[in-house]
């Protein structure tokens, strides 16, 4: 899958640059007259040699952006690097998000089992659901419960929690990030999206203590955005980091920001595009 057109403005700008010093070489080779004046077809061979290496590097410019895999920008002076990873290898805190109850069963109904979710709940706290589910209630703040004692048809826990509503275990931030309907599926407004990121990135100002945060693309896996069933994990991508800067929070170095692509994900988003965003933030 190609995700940057061969006559992109941005690769013909990138050639640009390379032409200008090959044509400086050029230049200056005929300017001193480094060739002998015996040498009838140097001219000729070296207009060909010229094209060649020209096509190359255009070629390879084309390869190579179509093929990237990690940016860093900058945003108002907070390092941000969006790669692909396994967030669970990164260092500093590493984000999870859950539903607004917290729930922790892992039946690939409620929870998948193949979920960033699922998988800190069965690796990192060893299925111990009791002890995290405990954890949570005792480490939770009382301001952001919403609700106890809530009847849910489908089972699950029973005390909700505003979204962005965040709780550190150990090397690990749990944040509320989904709401679930009476069928138990995760979905949210697009306003509520975006509420959740503003107030997510203060949580985590509060929190982070001048430690690296690696976060997922939130909303990349089986959460529904409400009336917008086509969006792309490149436009929720794109609303973080615009979020991100709306939310005036900064790391301070040298504390950065990674934004974590599943490898089955990253040939879908154009980091060329996402690069380009620092211009606009």
């Amino acid at each position: 899958m190609k995700k940057v057109t061969f006559f992109d403005k941005r690769i013909l700008t990138k050639f640009w640059g390379y032409f200008s010093v090959i044509s400086g070489i050029i230049s200056f080779i005929y300017l001193f007259n480094f060739l002998p004046a015996t040498c009838e077809k140097c001219n000729l061979w070296i207009g060909i040699s010229c094209v060649i290496i020209l096509i190359i590097i255009y070629f390879s410019i084309w390869i190579y952006v179509n093929k990237l895999k990690n940016v860093k920008i900058d945003i108002d002076g907070s390092n941000v690097i969006i790669k692909e990873g396994d967030i669970f290898k990164e260092d500093g805190y590493k984000v999870i998000g859950f539903n607004e109850y917290f729930d922790t069963q892992v039946d690939n109904k409620m929870i998948s089992e193949h979920s960033l979710n699922g998988i800190f709940i069965k690796k990192i706290c060893g299925n111990n659901t009791e002890e995290l589910d405990k954890y949570i209630v005792e480490q939770s703040d009382s301001e952001d419960i919403v609700a106890k004692n809530v009847e849910r048809r489908k089972g699950g826990k029973k005390i909700k929690y505003k979204l962005s509503s965040t709780i550190v275990y150990d090397e690990y931030l749990l944040t509320a990030f989904s709401k679930f309907d009476v069928e138990n599926r995760a979905n949210l407004t697009m306003p509520e999206y975006i509420e959740f990121l503003i107030n997510f990135w203060d949580r985590v100002n509060r929190i982070y203590a001048q430690k690296n945060v690696s976060v997922p693309i939130f909303g990349s896996g089986i959460t529904r955005i409400k009336e917008h069933k086509n969006i792309t994990d490149e436009d929720l991508l794109k609303i973080m980091l615009w979020t991100f800067k709306l939310s005036e929070y900064r790391f301070k170095y040298p504390a950065k920001l990674t934004i974590i692509i599943h490898k089955d994900k990253i040939d879908e988003i154009n980091l060329l595009d996402v690069e380009s965003m620092e211009k606009g933030l």
